[in-house]
Order: C-alpha cells, then structure tokens, then sequence
C-alpha cells in the first residue's frame, strides 16, 4: 500500500502539530519573525488572542494552563518580541505552570551577526524553562512539539520554549503522517512500605500537621487529599499556592500560613510535633526564617521534584512521588482515627489568636470591599489577583472552596499577572464569572489588556483597591525604614474609569455612587467587562506580617514604632 505523502512549510506543519495536540487557543502578538505562523494560522481552527503586549500574551496562556491543568501555547517574534515575554515564562517557571512559548527568530545564516530584531532567546530562555529548542530544519519540529509538551506537563510541570528561525518555517517538508501529541508520562509507581512509613509517623504524632500546595492542585488531588485529613483527623495548613484545596470552612482547614497568615495559624505550627509538607517547596515566605520554623517538629516531604528534597529542611522522611498517587495508596492503607486532645488545643489557639480582619463591614476598606464582593459573586466565580497589599488581604480573606478557583504569582511576584490573567482564565472557563482584584499600581503594569478584555467581551471584573500608592511597599517603608516614604506615592492620580471607558469597557466610581452597595451588586451581576474603582486609605495595611528574615511566631500585628508592641503574638 502506498504512503500518501504532502508537502506543507515548517510553520504550516507547526500549527497542525499544536492542533493535534487539542490547542483551541493561542494568545501572541504578531511580528516579522513569526509571520509565517501567523499566516499559517489564519487558515486554522485555533482561535488567537492578539494580546496588546508579549507579557500580557504569556500571562494570557498562563491563565487559561492554570485554571485548565493542561499546557497552553504563546506566540511572540524575535527580539522585543521574545524579551517582552520571559517574565511570563519566568513567572510559570517558578510557580510549576505548564506553558509552551513559541517565538519567531532571524533566519539560520543571520544567527551571530546581530541582525534586525535579533536576540539569544535560546540563551536567555535556559535558566526559566524545563527545556529549550532552536529548532534548525523543518523536520525536527515532528520530535520537537510533541517533546515540549511531554516536558511542559511531566513531573513538575513547567514551561518549554521553542524558537523557530523564520527560513524554518518557510521550509517546504514532505510529511506522510503526524506523530502522536506529547502526554504527561507515568510517574514511578509508590512504594507501599513508604506508605506505611509515613502512616506509622503520622498515627504515632501527638500534635500533626499537613502543609498542603500547589501539588495538590497540578496532582489533581484534592479529593484524596480531604480524606486523607478526615481520615486522621490532622489539621491542615495551606501554602499561598494551595488556597482552596480544602474549603475555606473546613473544620480541618487553619487557612494559610506565614508571613501574612493568621496568628493561630502560625502559633499551630510552633507546637506541632510532625509536620508533612504534601506537594509543597518550603519555601520562605512561608517558613519565614528557616532556623526557627516548627521548632517541636519532624519533617515529612512528598513532592514530585527531587530537587526540592532537603533544599530548605532535612525530613526523617521523603518520597519522591506524584502526591496524588501517595494519597491515593494511603487512603487504601490508612486505619482511621481522632485527635481529639490536638483539636481541642488547636481550636483554643484559633480563639485565642484569631485572624482581625478589620473593617470588613466597610465598603471602602479592604477587607469589607472583598467581603462585599464574595457575597455578591459566590463560590462560583474564579479570581485573580495582581501583586501587592490586596493580594494578601485576598489571599486572608476570600472565601475559597475549591482547586483553580484562585490563580495568582506566587513565587515571582509579578505586578502585573492579574489582568491578563483572568482574561485566560475567562476565556478557558466562560460560564464562570472572573473577577480580578488589582491595585492602582499592579494594574497599571498591563493596563492595556483592557482593550483585549473588551474585544473578547468577557464577563471578566476588575476589582481596583485604589489607595494612589504603591502600598506594600509604602506599608514597609512605614515599619522597617522609620516611615521614610520613598517615591511610593503617585503624584499624578490615574483616572482608571476613563481609561477603561477609552478601551472600551464600562466602568464605576465606586465612591460616587449614592448606594455602593447596591451599584456594586448591579456591576457584578451585570454580564460583561467592567471596571471598579473603590477608593481605601493609603495608611492600611495588611496585618499579620513577619518581617523579612523573621521567625513567623515573631508576627507583627499593629503598626507601632516600638518592636516590643509590634510583636506581640508569640508562642
């Protein structure tokens, strides 16, 4: 039987190997390096989200990766085009998010002679990426796509960039039949004696603890991961990344710990006796100064990354698994018991220590706009933030009860995540309201994402805690610089209802309306873009915070001159 065989260019051979792999959209900007994909991909069934800039393209695929699990694809030229990018690829790399980023490059024989738009993005791409390609004839695209994707989604998930000279994909290649898409590959197969292990450590502890993350989310794990808790009765603490593994509510649940964690939350860890990191990186705005995190306790680490293993802690114990397939073997295993002693002393620190989340029956302070919202939109909305003070006061305060319900930057800290961001998001999950909550000095970093917000016509909210500040950076100036408030304050006042007017999205000033509560509710419940702008002090701050380098039992929980006061919850 004879092989039929067709003859298509490089790039028109890439885009039907992005297809094969089950992409339906891609967000890039184009430009002279990548017009042949381009070109190629106006005759495709993928859609394209033509982003306003490269970083707003990346952290457009981000969000449709992060609220989906599955890798998603970026496009951008060479040159600016590629620079512009790599903080996207950065931040997906250091917060485990599965993304392919695609970038045009000059043609092979141009490579090293510094032509037009030229730049080593292979060079500058290694350090944040699980992999990298310079791919340098047509052919190697057939291996390469589908081994970026097997990397991207495989063990720790990650980005993988490919960069594509532009005579590649203008290439004419003879091809019979596509290979098959790159999958996510099997991790090696638990042990039960380490299962055993780790349930004799556990059921032998007098006062356990789990530190649950974000592999719990990219593990798909949650079920597993609440009846493992319920099971053995162990209180769980939640990483910055794993909010919503377990319902806000939970009985189990201790919120998230840390340098903006709950007092008692905190105050927990300084007297348990076991702690089991479960999918989790230890990593320093969690643990605060390493020396004196959990100063009674034994460590227990299950995570899917070897590397991380003694990094920051020694365990007693450690398996190197997928932490789904370990709470899966564990549940089998397990003998169910109480902890009823450790729970009394637990929920008698969450009395004596609770979260103060002051205000929170105020519409122009931050926690009372946030609770206003999360009444309004329900458990059944998404939400974003950017990064900043109002990250945090989310992060403490929204009512999360479910995985990928809340994606934000965790391990880079990226001002300017948030709206592009939800815009992915959006588009991956339409039938859920987005919101994104952002700051007047986030939001400014990628702005120009409202007009691709607008163009979509998704039912995406921009929540904007406007105090004209850069504000955590004003709030440690105020504790730790003697209050001298260094070029944080914005002399010239955005007016963000007009911008978002101008790229046509509609818009509310929240303090001009006679009934906020009301004009708040009708802006939420109302399908469409639309921006909010709720004026708050630039004197908040958000409380509790261990300083840079602290102990987190050394929390600060007022602002006051005096260190003494300052830190005054302690174990």
């Amino acid at each position: 039987m004879q092989v039929q065989t067709r003859e298509i260019s490089g790039a028109q051979l890439l885009i039907e190997l992005l297809e094969q792999q089950g992409i339906t959209c891609i967000s890039g900007v184009p430009g002279g390096a990548n017009l042949p994909l381009y070109d190629a991909l106006s005759n495709s069934k993928i859609n394209h989200v033509l982003a306003r800039h490269e970083q707003g393209a990346g952290f457009i695929a981000q969000g449709m990766a992060r609220v989906t699990g599955k890798a998603q694809v970026c496009f951008a030229s060479s040159g600016p085009g590629a620079t512009n990018l790599i903080t996207a690829v950065a931040d997906a790399h250091l917060d485990s998010i599965p993304l392919v980023a695609i970038t045009g490059q000059v043609p092979l024989e141009m490579i090293g002679t510094d032509a037009f738009q030229e730049i080593d993005t292979f060079g500058l791409m290694l350090p944040i990426t699980k992999h990298n390609y310079l791919v340098r004839s047509a052919e190697e695209l057939l291996e390469v796509v589908p081994a970026a994707f097997e990397l991207a989604l495989s063990g720790r998930p990650g980005p993988v960039s490919i960069d594509v000279p532009k005579d590649v994909q203008n290439t004419k290649v003879t091809i019979s039949a596509l290979p098959a898409p790159g999958i996510r590959q099997p991790e090696p197969q638990v042990l039960s004696t380490d299962i055993d292990q780790l349930l004799e450590k556990i059921q032998s502890a007098e006062k356990p603890v789990l530190m649950v993350g974000g592999g719990i989310v990219y593990a798909n794990a949650t079920a597993d991961l609440r009846l493992f808790a319920e099971q053995l009765d162990v209180p769980a603490v939640q990483t910055f990344m794993g909010l919503g593994v377990l319902p806000s509510e939970h009985r189990l649940s201790l919120g998230m710990l840390g340098m903006h964690g709950a007092p008692f939350t905190n105050l927990v860890l300084e007297e348990c006796d076991l702690l089991v990191g479960l999918g989790v990186r230890f990593d320093d705005r969690a643990t605060g100064k390493v020396a004196a995190f959990c100063p009674r306790a034994r460590f227990i680490h299950v995570d899917i990354d070897n590397s991380e293993i003694g990094k920051v802690l020694t365990p007693v114990q450690s398996i190197v698994a997928d932490v789904g397939s370990v709470l899966a073997l564990a549940n089998q295993r397990l003998k169910p018991q109480k902890n009823d002693e450790w729970q009394q002393r637990v929920a008698q620190l969450k009395n004596e220590h609770p979260l103060q989340l002051d205000g929170s029956d105020e519409i122009f302070r931050p926690y009372g706009a946030i609770a206003a919202v999360a009444e309004i939109a329900g458990s059944d909305a998404n939400i974003t933030t950017d990064v900043g003070q109002h990250q945090m006061w989310v992060a403490q305060a929204y009512p999360f009860n479910r995985p990928r319900q809340w994606i934000s930057s965790g391990g880079l800290g990226t001002m300017g995540f948030g709206l592009p961001a939800a815009i992915g998001m959006a588009l991956a999950a339409p039938n859920r309201k987005t919101i994104c909550f952002s700051g007047d000095g986030s939001l400014m970093m990628n702005i120009q994402e409202l007009a691709t917000a607008a163009e979509h016509n998704l039912d995406l909210k921009v929540i904007v805690l406007n105090n004209n500040h850069l504000g955590l950076v004003r709030q440690q100036q105020t504790l730790f610089y003697n209050k001298n408030l260094s070029a944080v304050k914005f002399e010239q006042r955005t007016d963000f209802p007009a911008v978002a007017k101008a790229m046509g999205i509609t818009s509310i000033e929240l303090s001009e309306c006679s009934d906020p509560q009301d004009a708040l509710q009708r802006a939420l419940n109302e399908f469409g873009p639309c921006l909010i702008n709720i004026p708050i002090s630039e004197t908040e701050m958000v409380f509790p915070m261990v300083a840079p380098g602290g102990a987190n039992k050394d929390m600060i929980t007022s602002e006051s001159p005096d260190k003494e006061t300052r830190t005054g919850v302690s174990a």
